[in-house]
This record gives C-alpha cells, sequence and structure tokens, in this order.
C-alpha cells in the first residue's frame, strides 16, 4: 500500500480547528450531542424493552431492521432534497420524526404500531446516527471551514457525538437499574427512558430552530439534470454511487453487532446487568471518540484513504475475537480494544466524501452514502436475531460482520487509490 505523505506541513495547534467553527457550527455541535445522547441513552435498553414486552429474539431482530429501512426511505426523501427545499426546514423535520417515533414505542405494546413507529419514525437501534441528521449536518459544517480543516472538525464532531453516546448508554442502564432496584418493573423503567428519547427529540427542535441561512447552499442558477432532480447529484453521481455499494456492504457488516444487539449478546452470554452494560457502553464510546482525534494526526501523515483502512482492518480482528473469549472480561477488552481505534476510518470515511463532491451536491452526496448505509445495516439485524436465537450461534454475528468488514476495506482501497481530496493532490 503506497502512502502519500503531508509530513512537511506544519504542525497546527490541536484546537485550531474548533477556533473555526463560526457560530452555526458550535451549535451544530451541541446539537450533536443531545441527539447522540438519546440515541445511546435508548440503544442499552431498546432490545430489552422489547423483549420484557414479550416479542421473540426473531421479531426483535425483524423490528429493528424495519426501523432501519424506515430511516433509510425517510432519510433519502430528506436528504436529496434538502440543499434546495433548505437544511434547516429538514433537520427540524427529523426531529419531529424522532418524537413521534419515542412516544410511539413509549405507549403502546400493540405490534402494527411498533411496526409503524419503526418503520417512519426515527429511532436507532445502534447508538450511532440514523436519519437526516449526519448528512446535513455535515454538508453543513463543511459548508463554513476549510478543506485544511474539515479532517479535523469533523474528528471534534465525532468525539462529541461519542462522548455524548457514552454518556446516553451510562445514563440509560444506570436509570434502569435504579428504577427496578426502587421496585419499578423493567417494561416500566424501559418505557420512562424510550419516553425521554422523545424529550430529547423535542430539545432538538428548539435548538435547530436557532440555526441561521448560512448552513444553506449556494444553488447554481441552471436547471438541474434528471439525476440531481432526483437524487440531489449531479457532476458527482458516479463517485458518489461507486461509494454508496462499498458502503452499504461496510454496513451490512456492521448491522450484525449494532449496540443493543451487542448489549443483548452481552446480557444472554454473561448475564451482565444493564447498569454494567451501560458502564462498558460508556468506556467503549469513550474509547471510538479519542480515536477519531488521532485519525486526523494519521491522514495529515498519510492520506484519509489510507487512514480508513489501515486502521479499520485490525479493528474487524478485534471484532471477530470478541465472541471467542471464554470469559466477561477478556470479551470486554477485545470490544474495548476494538473501539480504541473503531472510529478513525469513520471521520476520514465523511471528510474523504465532502473531499470529493462539490460544496452544492454535499448535503446529497452525504444523505445518499448514509441511506446507503442504512439500507445496508437494516439487512443484518433481521438475521443477527435469528442466529441469536440459537445456543450454538450466538457467537455468528461477529465472525460474519468482521470477515465482511474486512473484504470492505479491501475493496475501497482497490477503488479509490488514486482519487485525492484536495488537500492531497
Amino acid at each position: 500500500m503506497t502512502l502519500s505523505t503531508t509530513a512537511n506541513t506544519p504542525r497546527p495547534s490541536r484546537f485550531a480547528d474548533l477556533r473555526e467553527l463560526t457560530a452555526d457550527g458550535r451549535l451544530l455541535f451541541i446539537t450533536r450531542m443531545v441527539r447522540l445522547f438519546a440515541y445511546g441513552f435508548l440503544s442499552i435498553v431498546l432490545v430489552l424493552y422489547l423483549s420484557a414486552l414479550g416479542f421473540t429474539d426473531p421479531q426483535i431482530g425483524l423490528l429493528l431492521t424495519l426501523t432501519l429501512l424506515g430511516d433509510a426511505a425517510i432519510s433519502l426523501w430528506i436528504t436529496t432534497r434538502a440543499d434546495r427545499i433548505g437544511r434547516k426546514r429538514m433537520l427540524i423535520a427529523g426531529s419531529l420524526l424522532m418524537i413521534m417515533a419515542g412516544v410511539l414505542f413509549a405507549v403502546t405494546r400493540a405490534w402494527p404500531l411498533l411496526v409503524f413507529a419503526a418503520t417512519i419514525g426515527v429511532i436507532s437501534p445502534s447508538g450511532n446516527e440514523v436519519g437526516p441528521f449526519l448528512a446535513l449536518e455535515q454538508a453543513a459544517l463543511s459548508h463554513t471551514v476549510s478543506n485544511t480543516r474539515r479532517t479535523g472538525v469533523f474528528a471534534w464532531y465525532n468525539l462529541a457525538g461519542s462522548v455524548a453516546t457514552a454518556l446516553g448508554a451510562l445514563v440509560g442502564g444506570g436509570l434502569a437499574q435504579l428504577l427496578q432496584s426502587a421496585g419499578w418493573s423493567p417494561v416500566a423503567s424501559y418505557g420512562l427512558i424510550v419516553l425521554g428519547y422523545a424529550i430529547l427529540g423535542a430539545i432538538l427542535v428548539l435548538l435547530f430552530l436557532r440555526l441561521s441561512s448560512a448552513i444553506e447552499a449556494e444553488l447554481r442558477q441552471a436547471e438541474p439534470g434528471l439525476a440531481a432532480r432526483f437524487l440531489g447529484l449531479e457532476h458527482s453521481r458516479s463517485i458518489v454511487l461507486k461509494l454508496s455499494a462499498l458502503f452499504t456492504l461496510d454496513a451490512f457488516a456492521g448491522g450484525f453487532v449494532v449496540q443493543s444487539i451487542v448489549a443483548y449478546w452481552f446480557f444472554r452470554r454473561f448475564g451482565v446487568e444493564p447498569a454494567l452494560l451501560g458502564t462498558i457502553f460508556f468506556a467503549a464510546n469513550v474509547l471510538a471518540g479519542l480515536s477519531a482525534l488521532s485519525a486526523v494526526w494519521v491522514a495529515r501523515r498519510v492520506g484519509l484513504l489510507n487512514t480508513m483502512v489501515v486502521t479499520h482492518l485490525p479493528s474487524n480482528v478485534l471484532l471477530i475475537l470478541v465472541p471467542l473469549m471464554p470469559n466477561l472480561p477478556l470479551a470486554v477488552t477485545m470490544l474495548l480494544l476494538r473501539f480504541s481505534i473503531s472510529q478513525m476510518d469513520v471521520v476520514t470515511r465523511q471528510s474523504y466524501t465532502m473531499a470529493v463532491v462539490p460544496p452544492d451536491e454535499r448535503a446529497a452526496a452525504a444523505g445518499v452514502t448514509g441511506i446507503a448505509r442504512t439500507l445496508g445495516a437494516s439487512l443484518a439485524p433481521a438475521l443477527a436475531g435469528a442466529l441469536l436465537a440459537n445456543p450454538l450461534l450466538m457467537g455468528a454475528p461477529f465472525l460474519i460482520s468482521g470477515g465482511l468488514k474486512i473484504i470492505y476495506d479491501l475493496l475501497v482501497y482497490r477503488t479509490f487509490r488514486n482519487v485525492k481530496p484536495p488537500e492531497e493532490a
């Protein structure tokens, strides 16, 4: 693998990237933290809640799949129109769908209503980004910072989200344990957390209302072509579709080990209680966030694409090792080691995607690649649920995920090794 270096570049201040943030940029960091706190808060107990309601493992896996499929469809419609209709308006629309999903999950046990909420609403079974938010915020941030600061800003943005997810997981797991110790039933304690998710969605609406017009795209005067009208893409369609195909494979692999499923696996395999689950994923997400900052240092020396690949490969090997460990401490150690480098490819992937498309197609590009990831991830939980139902195959989701992700790493390098972002050209 050939490494492109920028070693002669003067060493920037660690916080120089943050100093370039505008008021809108700082607000987007806050909305990212509120949203990821909500996702982490819910993800630890979501599968436990559905199990406590009496749903089987295959039913739960199907519901998670429908959740991700619905998010993909809604997000595709929102993100491919956001640059023309308005990014702010679409961010608010996504928050309203988040509120709707949380309320319905909290107040009903009826399967048809839960399917409706999962399909139409925005809810995260993984603790990671779902819905239109990430694509629109990435486009807005890229619109307000220079190319040389983009990767650094994205690293801090991912760190903020990872810390928020970690805190959400810690608080969600701890609160469920506290309520049950006080005499609440598991269903009631988990239901309160789901309702809290909806309340955090309402807070997001209030925050997004404060964004200015500076986050909006400057559209070309010419009439857009058919591809632009359909996907919001015109000049970058070919590269975005190639990226999307590869990201779909990566996300399909990741869908076998979304945070809710991994938490449930630890619960089934080792009998881990919600409070300890929250602590484990608090540590995991903090490590993931810190790894994002390391990615900036590596990318400035070897390039964005190389960083994506050389850090992702060992992460996937560690993922495969998790179910092979004979006891809880060793399994947790493998998981934490994996998270300690897991975000290095995320921040560089996001920055690379924004770098290789025109500014007025960034929201659409982030949206289309994000939808591709969501679609890929949506197919796997139903399969993982079926595997978890068989005691002999409980570790298979980790093995399948790690193996497929290694294939993705090799393919993405082979396909894009000659496509350089502006700051590396």
